[in-house]
């Protein structure tokens, strides 16, 4: 079904409004739970900035004389509420909470790059400079949380018997085990549905390295006599298998496949970061180098897909008929 550019553009603006409820309500709820000050007080300085990027994209809609989507911002604050209880679940709170605010941030991030290159194909200055503004400061709070993970695992393992560290090592590899598994299953899909011939080759690249980041994960459980979560592992695939049926159903699933797979990269540098700084306090030198290793190379595909935006958008825009403004 053709779709204006302008129907394009506020639809990404929806999107945004959503992203931004869903920040809010986990920003709301981030500073009980962080277990240190100074992660705290990162999380309610960018609540006051995160009010401000929803008046500002609920400003930008208004000028299009639309409005948010109740249905986008029910589910995204929804989301939120899913994502704070499953850090409070988890013994170490503080680091699921920083790895998922990390990777939250360059969603976030990816949301307004894209946005911005949409406003500029329909020739809406104003809405892409509102949309660059927000991405630098989303860009400056994800840079600021990379600065406390070694907080964020110290206020994770306060709680913990010291003597337990090396369970709690295998208790990180098993996680990154089952997030490997999960990026295999996205890549699997992805690489498929993703409609844009560059994308899709590094999709299929990074397959390949993923599955040898799986395999060395493994390699790292059975050197110290531990195995993978075999609940943990079933389940990130199976999520896997979900997310990817949604971006299939998904008129624009180029662009929004991509903001998705960049966020997805910084929950593994996330994952990775943490399981180094536990590696190196249970003096356990060989996974803390293949965390260095990993999260390097999840930093860089990362990079290759921020360097395919502007073909991603062109793409989603063709795919729904959008051409831009003369």
């Amino acid at each position: 079904m053709s779709r204006t550019i302008e129907e394009q553009l506020v639809k990404h603006l929806a999107d945004a409004h959503s992203i931004e409820e869903q920040a809010l309500t986990q920003l709301r709820r981030a500073p009980e739970l962080a277990g240190d000050e100074s992660l705290a007080a990162a999380f309610e300085r960018h609540l006051g900035e995160t009010e401000r990027h929803e008046r500002l994209v609920r400003a930008r809609l208004d000028a299009h004389d639309a409005e948010p989507s109740a249905i986008k911002d029910i589910a995204g604050k929804a989301g939120g509420l899913g994502m704070i209880a499953f850090a409070q679940v988890n013994p170490d709170t503080p680091g699921k909470l920083i790895d998922h605010a990390f990777s939250y941030e360059h969603m976030e991030l990816a949301a307004y790059e894209l946005l911005a290159r949409v406003a500029d194909r329909a020739g809406d200055a104003e809405t892409a400079a509102t949309a660059r503004e927000i991405a630098a400061e989303e860009r400056a709070m994800a840079e600021r949380l990379a600065d406390l993970f070694d907080e964020a695992v110290t206020a994770s393992l306060r709680e913990q018997d010291p003597d337990a560290l090396g369970a709690q090592l295998d208790g990180y590899l098993a996680d990154a085990h089952a997030i490997e598994q999960q990026a295999v299953s996205l890549l699997e899909g992805g690489r498929k549905i993703v409609d844009e011939e560059g994308m899709s080759a590094l999709f299929e690249e990074h397959l390949a390295e993923t599955r040898e980041h799986e395999r060395r994960v493994l390699e790292r459980l059975e050197a110290r006599g531990a195995r993978p979560s075999s609940v943990k592992d079933l389940g990130m695939r199976l999520g896997g298998l979900n997310v990817g049926a949604f971006f299939a159903a998904q008129p624009d699933t180029p662009a929004k496949l991509s903001g998705f797979a960049y966020a997805f990269e910084h929950l593994e540098v996330g994952g990775y970061e943490l399981l180094r700084r536990v590696a190196e306090r249970a003096g356990d030198a060989d996974s803390a180098q293949l965390a260095i290793t990993i999260a390097a190379e999840e930093r860089a595909m990362a990079e290759r897909i921020a360097a395919r935006w502007d073909a991603v958008v062109d793409a989603s825009l063709e795919s729904v008929g959008a051409a831009p403004a003369a």
